[in-house]
């Protein structure tokens, strides 16, 4: 853990650099409000712009949920292969990316396409993570929770070949977080059961994309994600017992930090 808090220190105290930008794909008619509650995660983690690209029936929901976010539309009610280049574009823009929260309903391929094309440091997340396993995955970290790993174990047994075989890191969530790289697994022992709440994984999702788009390099950005957001929850959950919800833990995402 000191590596780690050498890191978070060197995140928290050079106040003068650039702490990047993260872009953010994601979202649907069902599920409106995860590429938001992603972003200002990643603002909260210390990220300078964060631009969320959402189907279009959503774009208000998503856009007022924090004049802090940059907020675009691709047009449709969900994500498809007419939205890939516009998804590269957002991917160029940023230093770090986020695919996934709340992209119900996307064509497979588009999620596929665009996950190989992204050359940016990439976050894939819930959805997204079955159709990107056809993807290069050498830039990538995958936060599965739940039965989200399941895709991954069928294809290739254990997360531990998949990393060693794909050059993905993995970020598992349950009581126990496991990071699995190299084909490595480290434990990380932060947090609570009120973490169950929905939108802690885009949570997670939006803190690791930040470090990522901070110049933290994977496996540590993987490892500092899940701590910051098990501390976190320790922080709200101190503070509002099981009623927990997930803004209240991205509120208090910077004490975690500092």
């Amino acid at each position: 853990m000191g590596r780690l808090q050498q890191t978070l220190s060197n995140v928290s105290d050079d106040t003068g650099r650039d702490n990047g930008r993260v872009g953010i794909v994601g979202g649907s008619v069902a599920y409106p409000n995860q590429p938001a509650l992603a972003g200002r995660a990643a603002l909260r983690t210390g990220s300078d712009h964060v631009r969320a690209f959402v189907p279009e029936p959503i774009y208000e929901v998503v856009a007022g949920h924090s004049p802090n976010l940059l907020v675009d539309h691709h047009g449709r009610e969900s994500f498809a292969d007419d939205a890939v280049e516009r998804a590269l574009e957002v991917a160029e823009w940023a230093d770090a990316v986020v695919i996934g929260p709340g992209l119900v309903d996307a064509d497979p391929d588009a999620v596929c396409e665009a996950v190989d094309r992204i050359e940016t440091p990439t976050v894939v997340d819930a959805l997204a993570i079955e159709p990107a396993l056809e993807a290069d995955l050498s830039n990538v970290i995958l936060t599965p929770s739940g039965s989200e790993d399941d895709p991954i174990y069928e294809a290739y047994g254990s997360l531990e070949a998949f990393s060693e075989e794909t050059g993905a890191v993995v970020t598992l969530t349950g009581g126990v977080d496991e990071i699995v790289a190299e084909g490595d697994r480290i434990e990380n022992e932060t947090g609570t059961s009120a973490m169950t709440v929905a939108g802690t994984g885009d949570t997670m999702a939006g803190i690791t994309a930040s470090l990522l788009g901070q110049g933290t390099d994977r496996r540590e950005a993987a490892e500092l994600g899940a701590w910051i957001l098990g501390k976190t929850g320790e922080l709200a959950t101190a503070a509002y017992g099981p009623g927990v919800v997930a803004t209240d833990v991205i509120e208090r995402i910077p004490k975690a930090i500092r």
